[in-house]
């Protein structure tokens, strides 16, 4: 049977060795002492692996079932969500004002990947709350967050965002969903959207759907749409509940993964909505909803790789299959466990490496989204903003890719489903997927955030990069030739991609187009290198200054080493695809495919 325990330790090696947490000057991050944090995490990761994992197998079997227009999700799923709830998870960020404990949000990330592991479809129930109360705090009138945001926060109500159409995806300026203007100041919402992850369920005295629809007579495409709050029970002034809305779960979609979270076609008829911001500014308020979700998707790619390589690991210490080739390591059993094949270890190390380099890159992420928030720093919002579709495209692709990893370490086994592997594989699947496909966030890396504000982000990040290594360098022979000259090579990549771009992109758009994938996974592996670097100057020093458990630390420097020798050299196999320009990928006439 699978287990999951949480990697507190790991995490606190982040907060406190790597990101220096307390001395970081950011408001809130003061508090966060390193017995403060472990006692946070430890809470998390016991909810995880004691109440979440077990029920993570119940929800892929079981899935949710719609009967009567009410959607019933998994045995014990209810439970879970009450003990959730009675714990303040959801709101460990959010504003005290409403109910949240207004901790920084790098510590909802933390705790956010233990949920994750233990049970994504579980988690995402609580995960879009959040997401649709950030953005009714961040354009909702007072009266609309008194109104939805207490309840919210604490999970009493839930949260959805409605962009997909049965017609419209990615290009929501062809959304057909309609909002007419009705005398009392609210609109009458009608349409149909699909996707809509927990869009009903049994464990909420109601659900805030926030929805993308046009008003009639507004701009064309895009600059036409707004968001709508349109709650499935109307809140009366008292707060009480009141009638029903018009809006109703149509179908549950049939999926490959996270059974247990209720993927619902919504049916709007007439219902009820109040405009959330701006008239026909609705992707602006939107996109503070779907910015967050795509560092949650981010985190979720690190998550299920995670659990499968905790999983890996102990079925390659047990599994007993062929011999060392260096001599029998078990020479009373009739074979060696497949920990000792070098092949074996080549797909864990590149797991581990992943995992630890994720976990890094997406706290520091959180981090520049606090100094942004608290701080409103420019130029870590700026930074942020860049690097979001990397964290969501990379740690997505490359967290299926170590899942599968995890899954083939199994042999056959990791094909059956007693074994717990399937899941994990296809759970992870759909985190390339939604939030914006991976093509798209490419896309959106090269096309728009590459010359965001005159290409000053791209820029600021290789100065980092480039001060990070002159301020260490030539201290350890030894560290300059294992972690800082690989980064720097690595960088050297980035650039000289990000100039092939320049120069190619506006006489043939194609080029970059054609090279953006390249590049964010480019791009992706810089920042797991900085980040090991980072992790092996702190391994150092604690090393140095006598650190009790050395293991941990030499481990973690022999994990760095590993990536920056195996791993971050495929900086150099992108650029080359990238400098290939488009002719090869446009080489076909469509008909000739």
């Amino acid at each position: 049977m699978p287990r999951y325990t949480a990697p507190t330790k790991d995490m606190q090696f982040i907060l406190h060795d790597v990101l220096k947490a307390t001395q970081s000057g950011i408001p809130g991050y003061d508090e966060l002492e390193a017995d403060f944090t472990s006692a946070i995490l430890e809470e998390a990761g016991k909810l995880s692996s004691e109440v979440l994992f077990p029920l993570n197998p119940v929800g892929d079997r079981e899935g949710c079932t719609l009967e009567n227009g009410v959607v019933r999700t998994p045995t014990g799923f209810k439970a879970a969500f009450d003990k959730l709830r009675e714990g303040g998870w959801p709101g460990l960020d959010l504003p005290e004002e409403f109910g949240g404990q207004g901790m920084p949000h790098v510590m909802r990330t933390a705790t956010g990947e233990m949920f994750s592991s233990a049970n994504q479809a579980f988690t995402m129930y609580e995960g879009l709350t959040h997401g649709a109360s950030s953005a009714i705090l961040a354009h909702g009138t007072d009266q609309q967050k008194a109104t939805y945001l207490p309840n919210m926060v604490s999970c009493e109500w839930t949260g959805t965002m409605n962009l997909t159409e049965p017609h419209c995806g990615t290009d929501l300026g062809m959304m057909r969903t309609k909002a007419e203007p009705q005398d009392d100041g609210t609109y009458s919402v009608t349409g149909q959207k699909i996707f809509i992850s927990a869009g009903e369920h049994d464990m909420a005295d109601n659900i805030i759907h926030l929805v993308l629809a046009k008003i009639p007579g507004g701009p064309e495409g895009i600059k036409g749409v707004s968001l709508f709050i349109v709650p499935k029970f109307l809140v009366n002034e008292d707060g009480s509940l009141g009638a029903r809305n018009g809006v109703s779960c149509g179908k549950l979609e049939e999926k490959m993964g996270i059974h247990g979270n209720a993927t619902c076609v919504m049916n709007y008829d007439g219902a009820t909505g109040y405009l959330l911001g701006e008239a026909h500014k609705g992707m602006r308020a939107m996109f503070t909803m779907m910015n967050e979700a795509r560092l949650g998707v981010a985190m979720q790619g690190l998550a299920q790789a995670e659990v499968a390589y905790q999983n890996a690991i102990d079925y390659a210490q047990d599994r007993l299959q062929g011999r060392d080739v260096t001599g029998a390591k078990n020479p009373d059993g009739p074979a060696d466990p497949i920990i000792v094949h070098p092949d074996v270890r080549r797909a864990l190390m590149d797991q581990k490496s992943f995992a630890e380099g994720a976990r890094a890159f997406i706290l520091w992420g959180s981090s520049m989204l606090d100094r942004a928030h608290r701080l409103e720093d420019k130029e870590a919002d700026g930074l942020i903003s860049l690097l979001t579709p990397v964290l969501k495209g990379f740690l997505t692709d490359e967290g299926f890719d170590m899942t599968i990893k995890a899954q083939q370490v199994y042999g056959g086994h990791g094909y059956i489903e007693e074994w717990g592997m399937s899941q994990y594989a296809r759970d992870a699947r759909i985190a390339m997927i939604y939030e914006g496909a991976n093509g798209v966030q490419a896309l959106d890396l090269v096309g728009r955030k590459l010359a965001a504000d005159g290409g000053k982000h791209v820029m600021g990040f290789f100065e980092l990069i480039k001060g990070f290594i002159k301020e260490n360098a030539g201290q350890d022979a030894e560290f300059d030739a294992q972690f800082l000259e690989p980064l720097k090579k690595a960088s050297k990549d980035l650039q000289a991609s990000a100039m092939f771009f320049m120069q190619k992109g506006m006489k043939d758009p194609n080029a970059a187009l054609a090279g953006s994938n390249d590049f964010m996974h480019l791009f992706g592996h810089v920042c797991l290198g900085y980040m090991w670097a980072r992790m092996g100057l702190a391994a150092k020093a604690a090393l140095a200054a006598g650190a009790s458990d050395a293991t941990f630390y030499e481990t973690k420097l022999a994990t760095g080493r590993y990536y920056m020798a195996r791993r971050l050299p495929a900086t150099a196999m992108h650029l080359a695809r990238i400098e290939s320009g488009s002719e090869p990928v446009m080489a076909l006439e469509a008909a000739n495919f």
